[in-house]
């Protein structure tokens, strides 16, 4: 795995927890917030931390932001210094900008000033929490980007015989790409392996044919 330098703004529960999940992970992580009680809590617990108010271009540039693989902008409710660390962050030539935005009208202004990804943790979560509860059988999602996901199914009565059969490229333009069973995986399943309850299928897709085949599993 290539380490990553990481340069976290805004050090309130999210920013916290995406600063030291990275820093955990092996990847250097510099993590900054206006305030000093928020730097002090995570000084151990990232590469380096320091107090820096990310609106101001001149100490970014100060921090060398253009020279971090990722730059993350986690300021949470101050919606005017969130905008304004995106844009010096853009602007100073950072490459990859993941910005938190509190609402729609956010994510818009965010995403129109050069932010590279935009999200919604709490909006995102929800939308998870949902999608797992209505459909228990949606093990794991993982997001690609592009609009492209996969996710860990596990078969019910709905998704049994077949690959062939089943179609599930024809009928839900998904691709399954990794049947578990028993804790044995087999990668890229050929067209004439049988599914049988409770196997995990690993399958790709957009979050529209992801959605069709949820709504089918849940019916």
């Amino acid at each position: 795995m290539k380490t990553k330098q990481c340069l976290v703004i805004g050090l309130g529960r999210f920013g916290t927890a995406v600063a030291t999940t990275l820093y955990e992970m092996g990847h250097e992580v510099v993590a900054i917030d206006r305030g000093e009680d928020n730097v002090e809590r995570v000084m151990n617990l990232v590469t380096h931390a320091a107090v820096v108010d990310a609106s101001d271009e001149r100490a970014l540039r100060a921090i060398g932001v253009g020279d971090f693989d990722v730059v993350v902008v986690a300021i949470g409710t101050d919606v005017q210094a969130n905008i304004l660390a995106t844009m010096n962050a853009k602007s100073l030539g950072a490459p990859y900008v993941v910005t938190k935005a509190v609402d729609e009208m956010a994510r818009r202004v965010l995403e129109r000033i050069g932010a590279d990804l935009v999200i919604r943790p709490e909006h995102d979560m929800g939308v998870r929490l949902a999608r797992q509860i209505a459909t228990p059988n949606i093990v794991d999602t993982l997001d690609l980007g592009g609009d492209y996901a996969i996710v860990e199914i596990e078969a019910n009565e709905r998704l049994r015989g077949r690959l062939r059969d089943l179609n599930l490229t024809g009928r839900f333009g998904v691709q399954v790409i990794a049947v578990s069973r028993s804790g044995k995986i087999e990668v890229t399943p050929r067209a004439e392996d049988e599914l049988r309850p409770h196997d995990k299928l690993v399958v790709i897709g957009t979050s529209h044919s992801l959605d069709e085949l949820r709504r089918y599993l849940g019916d």
